[in-house]
């Protein structure tokens, strides 16, 4: 109850039931200001729901740890076709070898982004000790020491990114071909990253009915809050057919809307399989 030299007068009536204390002539205020103060600050404090699961644990298939590499690796342009081959001739063998328990997904050259680019997607059934398994096993075989020297001169630069995939997405299988590829990347305002799911969760609904949707990854090791989504298309006008088809349903837009301000950046690659590729 407010003593008898405060009362509470409406601030301003045109927005609703909003007060403020006010007090008689010649009486102390320190506790109106200390009321208004806190409520000041409390517009701009952003409360947070405590939350017991990482975003990795509530975006993926909890009851499968599969763990992906992306590698980049950026080629001299006279050395493409010999970087190509020599590929063909190492990766397939990794690939088929029970002993290593990793598969090549696809393999893939960029035609329209970065140029001159290889890019090469694995997958480590059995998460992160696959993995240190794989690269264990790989350091005692001879034949790949020497591919990665000889691949050395062939390159000017290489990066790679530990992915998981969202769980509302295909999982990569084989397909024949030819298609061309699009990997699109997105990178999202940190925190974000529930959201973008949320949102992708339904859009990715919109977009199966030509099989396009090969995969979906976000990043765990390398660039933070980076999303691919990886798509198959016969030819470029099928993408073009496909991508305006799909602003006929109704929901889309809404998703566009929304996911729009989540991105910082986002880049396109079309990319053509390698002879290599599971992905054709």
């Amino acid at each position: 109850m407010l003593s008898a030299q405060h009362v509470l007068v409406p601030a301003d009536t045109h927005r609703g039931n909003v007060w403020m204390c006010s007090t008689a002539p010649g009486f102390a205020t320190s506790s109106c200001r200390n009321r208004e103060d806190s409520w000041f600050k409390s517009l701009f404090v952003r409360k947070v729901d405590p939350r017991k699961d990482a975003h990795s644990t509530l975006l993926t298939k909890n009851e499968e740890s599969n763990l992906y590499k992306i590698q980049f690796h950026n080629v001299k342009p006279e050395c493409l076709d010999a970087y190509n081959k020599l590929c063909e001739d190492v990766l397939p063998s990794i690939h088929a070898d029970k002993y290593y328990p990793c598969e090549l997904v696809g393999t893939w050259n960029t035609w329209y982004g970065e140029q001159d680019q290889a890019v090469h997607l694995w997958r480590y059934r059995g998460g992160y000790p696959a993995l240190t398994e794989v690269m264990n096993k790989l350091r005692q075989n001879k034949d790949f020491t020497a591919y990665r020297k000889e691949r050395g001169k062939m390159l000017l630069s290489r990066r790679n990114q530990l992915l998981l995939e969202f769980s509302f997405w295909n999982e990569p299988v084989p397909r024949t071909g030819p298609n061309v590829y699009e990997l699109r990347t997105y990178q999202l305002r940190p925190g974000t990253m529930i959201e973008w799911g949320n949102y992708w969760a339904r859009a990715v609904r919109y977009r199966q009915q030509n099989r396009e949707a090969v995969g979906g990854f976000f990043s765990q090791i390398g660039n933070l809050y980076m999303v691919h989504h990886l798509w198959a298309y016969k030819d470029l006008q099928s993408r073009e057919d496909t991508r305006n088809a799909v602003w006929q349903q109704e929901g889309w837009h809404e998703v566009v809307y929304y996911t729009v301000p989540l991105i910082q950046h986002m880049d396109s690659r079309i990319m053509i399989p390698t002879k290599a590729s599971p992905l054709q």
